[in-house]
């Protein structure tokens, strides 16, 4: 079969565990996804599968077409003026909303000023992160996740940042990519790792807390979540690569190899790796045998 369009990141969908051991361990299933639809037969593992990039770029912004992708997928103009491109998206705490910049205001109101939520994860290893409310569990799932924990909930995306960057002097914000890809993370007791962050940083929370108390127009109150149970998931992987290796269609075109197995947003083959969320507006065909 074989399937031709603008390639967005892999949805996911969550089923029921089908672990006796471990029934509360949800299993991640993925979808491919051409020009914003589901391709009619998903992706199975032991398919031999063939990507082939055509050359075209189309900016997922704007839809024109352009040499290079920018942020995930944005022309060069877009990548400069769309608010969904600014820096403060990969450092919320860089959010620059409150001294009159900010790119665009409907982006602010429809992301920003949304409730977010600070959260524990294990993939490679322990990380803390942020995520708006609606992005869970998604967030988690396309960072490849086998375990999450909501620890916090705030007001606003640059609260959420401060939290993170605070926490961050003890948790790592970032997953090593390789480490996921080999194999699964050790188990980790996530509600005891919150409890012990969220006493030893009481304080600080305290202090962040009344900073954007006294200096916001918006409500950015923080909730603690230490209720919160932790949730654990199962990713379609039938062998973890001993040595991982990348493939890249901006140096090789065409990629084809066995799928074995699919975390985060990587498609695992026998021949190596690819992040297809790297590739939105790539224009590709997708051959499965």
């Amino acid at each position: 079969m074989q399937y031709q369009g603008v390639c967005h990141k892999m949805h996911t969908d969550l089923m029921s565990s089908d672990s006796a051991s471990n029934p509360s361990k949800q299993q991640v299933q993925y979808r491919f996804i051409l020009d914003e639809a589901v391709i009619d037969t998903p992706l199975a593992l032991g398919q031999e599968v063939e990507l082939t990039w055509t050359g075209n770029i189309y900016c997922v912004s704007c839809g024109k077409k352009t040499p290079k992708s920018y942020s995930q997928g944005h022309c060069f103009k877009c990548f400069k003026t769309k608010a969904a491109c600014d820096m403060c998206i990969m450092k919320p705490e860089t959010c620059h909303y409150h001294v009159g910049t900010c790119r665009e205001e409907s982006f602010a109101q429809s992301v920003c000023f949304q409730p977010h939520i600070v959260y524990l994860a294990n993939s490679s290893a322990l990380k803390v992160g942020i995520t708006r409310l609606g992005q869970m569990p998604t967030r988690w799932l396309d960072q490849g996740a086998t375990q999450a924990l909501p620890i916090m909930q705030v007001g606003s995306r640059r609260l959420s940042g401060k939290l993170e960057v605070m926490f961050g002097e003890q948790v790592a914000d970032k997953t090593d990519w390789r480490k996921l890809l080999k194999g699964e993370a050790s188990s980790l007791n996530l509600e005891t790792v919150r409890d012990e962050l969220l006493n030893e940083f009481e304080p600080k929370i305290a202090e962040i807390r009344d900073e954007f108390a006294q200096k916001s127009d918006f409500e950015e109150g923080i909730t603690i979540l230490n209720q919160e149970n932790m949730r654990e998931f199962a990713y379609p992987v039938n062998v973890y690569p001993e040595k991982v290796k990348s493939h890249n269609l901006d140096k090789t075109p065409t990629v084809r190899g066995k799928l074995q197995g699919i975390k985060g947003q990587y498609l695992l083959l026998d021949t190596g790796v690819i992040n297809i969320r790297k590739y939105t507006g790539y224009e590709l065909i997708v051959r499965v045998v």
